[in-house]
């Protein structure tokens, strides 16, 4: 703390200060992780900033009382990243603001938003306005954590991964101060803004985003197929989506299905695929291939018009809420019928019928101009994040043991790459650094130190 700044009291808090012990406490503990399975730990003291002002103040305490800092905006982040034990929690829930700036002859519309703001409340203020941004793919995703993760959005292929639209940002710094981040000022922070994650060195409070037309025509189609036709199906596909242009989203969904008639466990196979177009006639001819698909299906829905509110629905019957939840991630150079062939035996066998395993087909452009200024980077060709997914905390041993498998067979060697914003921070010491480039670890080490050098905000979760 600078000397000339007095103290802070929690009288000084405009929203809520509650210490360990305090009326309310373990309420408030156990909601700032939407993952019903809790981590046992315990900060000693949680504030819910109402203010910009407010996450200031909890800072300046938390120094004052020798407390790390671990913001939360309220999203999914399925290892209870903010849950620290000696900590202060900044419980950003509350700021949830979204004001658009329209367009002018001179400057295109934006968006200003608090971290708080969910995915659904951004699509339903900006699309009465016929405009869209890359939302999180569940709907009561917040935008802090996401967007300070990359963000891996709706229409990813085409717009790009969802931080690099993120074109300014105010921050807290470790020292209390109030910083506007952009490439030309305090470019660092900027960049390690868009991409860090849960070790990010500052407290974003608002987040300036760049916005696109929406798409005039949505329209999405899937195919469910059996087990049998794994290895067909995902051949064709990664050779079908190779050809689609990038408004072309497609994705692999493997699950369970249970006990096929021989006793035998069994799996679905489903590849959706979702056209983000100009026209309807553009997006049918882009979803046309699935319509030509040589094999046999459980299930075929053709191609219909949908939105983002739709989609968004869609989304929340896969990840409902009050839910156990146990996720990790794997970017690998190696293909989709090569990475889904190892997994499908171990995927078939999943204790329960809720748990899935997410592929999408080349998730994000790695065109350069939308991967530029910024500590994200895909590191791999291929994509997969499985899902546990179930309720009876009876059975946390067997869904959690049924992930570690999953990966396993997927990562024979361990020596695969993940994305920092739903790994399993807990799989081991060493997943934040891999979930980087080299270069990329090295350099938020450096604004790690540089801006916080005291460590007064806690870095990434590990075991």
């Amino acid at each position: 703390m600078r000397p000339e700044e007095p103290e802070p009291g929690p009288d000084e808090v405009e929203g809520a200060l509650i210490r360990r012990g305090d009326p309310g406490y373990e309420t408030t503990r156990s909601r700032a992780v939407w993952n019903a399975r809790l981590p046992g730990r315990f900060p000693e003291v949680v504030v819910r900033a109402a203010s910009e002002a407010d996450v200031a103040h909890a800072v300046r305490y938390a120094r004052a009382h020798g407390l790390r800092v671990a913001p939360r905006s309220g999203g999914h982040n399925w290892s209870g990243s903010a849950l620290r034990d000696d900590s202060l929690l900044l419980d950003l829930s509350g700021l949830r603001e979204c004001r658009l700036t329209p367009a002018t002859a001179t400057a295109p519309a934006t968006a200003t938003v608090e971290p708080a703001a969910t995915g659904q409340e951004l699509v339903a203020a900006l699309t009465p306005q016929d405009l869209a941004f890359p939302v999180g793919h569940c709907p009561s995703v917040a935008v802090g954590g996401f967007l300070l993760s990359g963000g891996l959005g709706w229409n990813s292929r085409a717009w790009g991964v969802s931080c690099a639209d993120v074109v300014e940002i105010r921050a807290v710094t470790a020292d209390g101060r109030t910083v506007t981040c952009s490439e030309r000022e305090h470019s660092d922070l900027f960049w390690a803004a868009r991409g860090a994650g849960p070790g990010f060195c500052a407290v974003v409070t608002r987040f300036r985003l760049a916005l696109h037309p929406h798409p005039a025509s949505i329209m999405t189609t899937n195919l469910t197929f059996p087990m049998a036709e794994l290895a067909r199906v995902t051949e064709w596909t990664e050779q079908v989506a190779s050809g689609l242009p990038p408004y072309v989203e497609v994705a692999f969904v493997l699950q369970p299905a249970g006990p096929e008639r021989d006793g035998t466990p069994g799996l679905r196979l489903t590849v959706g695929a979702t056209a983000f177009a100009a026209t309807q006639r553009e997006a049918l001819r882009a979803l046309a291939p699935f319509d030509d698909c040589p094999f046999a299906t459980l299930t075929r829905q053709p191609p219909v018009p949908t939105s983002f509110a739709t989609l968004h629905e869609g989304a929340a019957v896969l990840w409902p809420p009050l839910h156990r939840y146990a996720a990790d991630t794997l970017w690998s150079d190696e293909s989709y019928p090569t990475q889904l062939g190892r997994i499908a035996e171990v995927v078939a066998r999943a204790p329960s019928g809720k748990s899935l395993v997410l592929s999408p087909v080349r998730p994000v452009s790695t065109e350069p101009a939308l991967l530029r200024d910024m500590s994200f980077a895909p590191l791999g060709t291929s994509y997969l994040v499985p899902y546990a997914v179930w309720q009876d905390p009876d059975e946390d041993r067997a869904n959690e043991q049924w992930l570690r498998d999953v990966m396993a067979a997927a990562d024979p060697r361990g020596e695969g790459r993940h994305y920092i914003a739903e790994t399993d921070l807990e799989a081991g010491a060493d997943r934040p650094r891999r979930s980087y480039t080299p270069a990329a670890w090295d350099r938020l080490q450096e604004i790690k130190a540089q801006w916080d050098p005291d460590n007064v905000f806690h870095s990434y979760l590990a075991p």
